[in-house]
């Protein structure tokens, strides 16, 4: 890190005195910056006025519960990358959470190494995802917009939820490359997500149903997944 910057800053929103106070001491000793918010309203406003590098967010929070604050951000186009820190080791509540558009989710209890090497995960993962400046990701009459976490085909906009936008996106930024199923499982869900190559799976045939076929994800007989080459028009422009 360049001498005069600063430590990335991480939102810590949990309403438990004892567990934001140990979880706010990892995250200094890790080299991060920790800032501490105790309700959902109050995060979001100090998410709108900081910009952090991620959020880390408890879900049982008083007033404005933690699904209610990402769904928020995510409305608002602000993908700044969320952790959850949940107490209810239930799949519907870690598949809303990640549907929503959280990139990683912790169930109490947890040990703050466990949490420490999430957000570096995350960070790490997040660091290459598209943003603001990114350019549109075109293949034949399909278009991302990273920017805006938009996909259309023709100009009919798709509904991608945002774990599917993240494995197309990726796919279509190296066409022709293959991706093992953990490959795609370590860049797109993280590494030590709790998932296996099955979820990959059935993110791979969401995609192809919205898409409307199979045309753009190939699959590769024991090995994984590879987006085809976009299609060449028919004619070149200057024949045009």
């Amino acid at each position: 890190m360049p001498p005069d910057a600063q430590p990335p800053l991480v939102v810590l929103v949990e309403d438990d005195p004892a567990i934001a106070s140990m979880v706010m001491m990892q995250l200094e000793a890790s080299g991060y910056r920790p800032h501490v918010e105790r309700d959902g309203c109050a995060a979001v406003e100090a998410v709108r006025r900081l910009r952090p590098a991620l959020v880390l967010l408890d879900i049982g929070l008083p007033g404005m519960d933690g699904i209610q604050v990402c769904r928020t951000l995510r409305a608002e186009d602000d993908w700044t990358p969320v952790v959850f820190l949940t107490a209810h080791d239930d799949e519907v509540d870690r598949v809303l959470g990640l549907e929503l558009g959280a990139d990683d989710y912790v169930t109490k209890p947890f040990s703050p190494r466990e949490v420490m090497a999430r957000i570096a995960s995350v960070l790490r993962r997040t660091q290459g995802r598209p943003d603001a400046a990114s350019p549109t990701i075109t293949w034949g009459a399909i278009r991302l917009r990273p920017d805006q976490r938009q996909a259309f085909v023709e100009d009919a906009e798709i509904d991608l939820t945002a774990r599917e936008f993240d494995l197309l996106a990726y796919l279509l930024a190296s066409p022709g490359r293959v991706f093992t199923r953990d490959q795609l499982l370590d860049q797109v869900w993280g590494h030590g997500a709790p998932a296996g190559p099955r979820t990959v799976d059935v993110h791979v045939a969401q995609v192809r149903a919205k898409l409307g076929g199979d045309d753009v994800i190939r699959t590769v007989r024991g090995v994984g997944y590879a987006a085809a080459p976009p299609p060449r028009p028919d004619r070149l422009p200057s024949e045009r």
